[in-house]
């Protein structure tokens, strides 16, 4: 019984935990995880290089003062001191023993930087290579984030939008513009057109005749001889007569 209870447990935890991770966060967060380890490992190898530099100081002291020993030692013998010339180089002995420690501790120590050196440019490569694979997954994950967008907004506007009404209201416009036209073919076939024609030319002639009248009355036209219409056939007449 408890073993299952515990298995439910670690699946209802493991289960919250999944839902409320966010990997672009989590991407985020891990960048500046490994930002933050660079200014640790600086300090790190700064107190290397630091022990490193105190070891080559303490070198060249000793090596001056061996330096300096010797060439008492040297002194003392010349001046026929050999007493004071043992008490030199007994001392000199310690210098080139403490030399040789020194020079240990300080092979270690440039072993130690460079080792240091070493793995702060490995880890500088790694660094950049995890922060741009991060950074490359927040970029697929928020164009996939819009892309989804886009998605939604497209299956909706599929399911709810213009493309589901829009082939039955090109359907509607096309009916409605049917019995339009038919209702104008139809009212077309409906008027009697020479009774139409005729109507334009009495009103056309009405139009002439008006304008002839106004013509007169300003003394822009005369009106026809009436006489000398009427004279040709009287004279002919007459003409007829007399022969008779």
């Amino acid at each position: 019984m408890w073993p299952r209870f515990k298995r439910a447990m670690r699946s209802f935890f493991g289960f919250f935990v999944s839902s409320i991770e966010d990997p672009e966060l989590i991407l985020e967060q891990n960048i500046r995880d490994l930002n933050d380890q660079v200014p640790k490992m600086n300090e790190s190898i700064a107190m290397v290089r630091a022990n490193l530099t105190l070891l080559e100081k303490e070198n060249a002291k000793y090596q001056q003062d061996i330096r300096d020993l010797t060439a008492k030692v040297k002194a003392a013998i010349q001046a026929g001191r050999d007493d004071l010339a043992a008490q030199y180089a007994t001392k000199l002995q310690t210098e080139r023993a403490a030399l040789e420690r020194n020079e240990q501790q300080l092979a270690t120590a440039k072993q130690a930087y460079e080792k240091a050196m070493n793995l702060k440019k490995a880890f500088m490569r790694e660094k950049d290579r995890k922060t741009q694979e991060a950074m490359n997954a927040i970029r697929d994950a928020r164009r996939a984030q819009w892309q989804s967008k886009v998605a939604d907004a497209m299956e909706s506007f599929q399911v709810a939008g213009i493309d589901a009404t829009h082939d039955e209201m090109l359907r509607k416009v096309q009916e409605k513009a049917a019995i339009n036209e038919a209702r104008m073919q139809m009212a077309l076939e409906s008027v009697d057109h020479q009774s139409v024609q005729i109507e334009e030319d009495a009103e056309r002639l009405q139009a002439m005749d008006l304008v002839k009248q106004m013509k007169m009355e300003m003394g822009l036209d005369s009106p026809a001889p009436v006489s000398e219409v009427g004279a040709g056939p009287e004279k002919t007449i007459g003409k007829k007569v007399e022969i008779k």
